[in-house]
């Protein structure tokens, strides 16, 4: 037993490992990230189960959407640490950009099921986003 044991924490330290190297170290910028992803997709599950329109296929779609996010985060460190041998300008560049798609998709989520949106807050994603939120339901 523990033979398994020790296998198991040898699996999950390469892939911590891996995922910290891939990703470029967990700071506040990747905490956000993934706060504000998993945060968009319970709201979109809350938004689904509301208008009873639940699936499977489209939750594991949103699932494989938001892995692209963080491989996309992962190729942006790349390019800054290998390419350009710089800081972090493109990975924060990536991170902030889904951090402003995410926080508008949440307000979107909240606002769907009738909660009240903070002008504050609202006015914060829209000016990291570079577009109005009311722009976007429109969409």
């Amino acid at each position: 037993m523990k033979t398994v044991w020790n296998w198991g924490q040898a699996v999950f330290t390469a892939i911590g490992g891996f995922l910290g190297w891939f990703l470029g170290g967990l700071d506040g910028f990747l905490y956000a990230l993934v706060a504000f992803v998993a945060i968009d997709y319970v709201t979109g599950v809350m938004c689904a189960i509301i208008d009873r329109k639940l699936s499977s296929e489209v939750g594991a779609k949103g699932i494989f959407k938001k892995v692209l996010i963080f491989v996309l985060v992962g190729v942006g460190h790349i390019i800054d640490s290998q390419v350009l041998v710089s800081g972090g300008a493109i990975r924060t560049a990536v991170i902030f950009f889904y951090l402003s798609n995410e926080g508008i998709s949440i307000l979107e989520n909240a606002a769907h099921i009738g909660l009240p949106i903070p002008e504050k807050l609202k006015n914060a994603l829209e000016q990291l986003h570079g577009r109005s939120i009311e722009e976007d339901e429109k969409k």
